[in-house]
């Protein structure tokens, strides 16, 4: 637990610090994030954001990286898997601040990967469920608490289902950064959840015996959530600085990454699902507006949170409310996990 909380409070005084830092030097530089604006059926109503300075998830996730690594002072090990992971996580930061890179520099918001990105994302995605399972024990079954009640699957088929739930958070996550704060405050809440299960897992290895290097993911998911917490400081409406692709596509990952380590991939469905519901509002958005030949929507516009502004809810209204619709979420797949904790924990103290 120590390490746990050393993480998070030295990832929240990194990412303070260091937001503030990025947005000093964006502003003085004069490089801002770019809308899109009518022309491109995007929020023209947020056109009076344009130039406000972006890419601060780079502080997140130099934040989350610093307070993992400070954490391990106290005799914690480096695992082999939370390795892997943060691999992962940074490859898709990089990715993401090349997108944000250009958008900047060409003053339009679609980078050079706007339409090849999905695909370069897929591919990476897969790959990174593949180094998983051929470095670490991780368990090839597709649970929602644990490996036991779940279903054991070939090889090829659970890396082609963890490849496509990273593929899908980070994506989700990514569609739900558009409104100030919105992504990184129910992110944070996400990362708290994911840092319980993985003390959890520890505390209990009776009960979750499958579980690989739960403290180290535990960790892992308290950094992040610090790091969050420290951005959401200057991110709160009315923000000062965007997180960007760069942090979208780290925090989605990060988020899919705890999932798959901790055997709660399905899980994932309630603990990000206020991003689940903005990437399906898209999805059915797309799939309406092709099946009427494209003379019809369901809303005013996707992802959902520019449909209730556009219908009257205030920016603030619709964060908060997303907020609150997230942490019920959340809270919902807690109880779960812990309710499958307590009937197993129950029957092992039967003699």
């Amino acid at each position: 637990m120590i390490a746990i909380m050393i993480a998070t409070a030295v990832s929240t005084l990194v990412s303070l610090f260091g937001t503030r830092y990025l947005i000093v030097f964006f502003q003085t530089r004069g490089q801002g994030q770019p809308i899109l604006g009518k022309e491109d059926h995007g929020p023209e109503h947020h056109m009076v954001k344009q130039g406000t300075p972006t890419m601060g998830g780079i502080a997140i996730v130099v934040a989350a990286f610093v307070g993992w690594v400070v954490a391990h002072v106290r005799d914690l090990a480096f695992s082999n898997q939370t390795m892997i992971v943060w691999g992962g996580v940074l490859f898709l930061a990089a990715m993401g601040f090349l997108d944000d890179y250009i958008k900047v520099r060409k003053r339009h918001n679609r980078g050079i990967f706007w339409k090849q990105k999905n695909y370069i994302t897929m591919l990476a995605s897969f790959a990174m469920a593949w180094f998983l399972v051929i470095g670490t024990g991780i368990s090839e079954t597709i649970s929602i608490t644990r490996p036991e009640i779940g279903i054991e699957v070939p090889t090829i088929v659970w890396v082609l289902f963890a490849g496509a739930i990273i593929w899908a958070t980070t994506n989700a996550v990514n569609v739900t950064d558009g409104l100030d704060g919105l992504a990184a405050g129910s992110a944070l809440m996400g990362f708290g959840a994911f840092a319980l299960i993985g003390y959890w897992l520890f505390r209990n290895p009776d009960v979750y015996d499958g579980a690989v290097n739960p403290l180290d993911m535990g960790v892992f998911a308290a950094a992040f959530a610090g790091g969050c917490l420290g951005f959401l400081w200057w991110n709160a409406a009315p923000a000062r600085i965007f997180m960007g692709d760069v942090g979208a596509l780290a925090i989605g990952s990060a988020l899919a990454f705890l999932a798959l380590t901790t055997n709660t991939m399905l899980l994932i469905i309630l603990i990000c699902g206020i991003n689940v519901m903005e990437a399906g509002s898209v999805a059915i958005q797309m799939v309406v507006f092709k099946a009427s030949g494209r003379t019809k929507r369901l809303f005013r516009m996707s992802p959902i949170h520019h449909h209730f502004e556009l219908i009257g809810w205030p920016e603030t209204t619709v964060i908060i409310r997303f907020w609150l619709l997230s942490g019920i979420s959340i809270a919902t797949a807690v109880a779960i996990f812990i309710a499958d904790f307590t009937n197993v924990a129950g029957g092992l103290r039967v003699p």
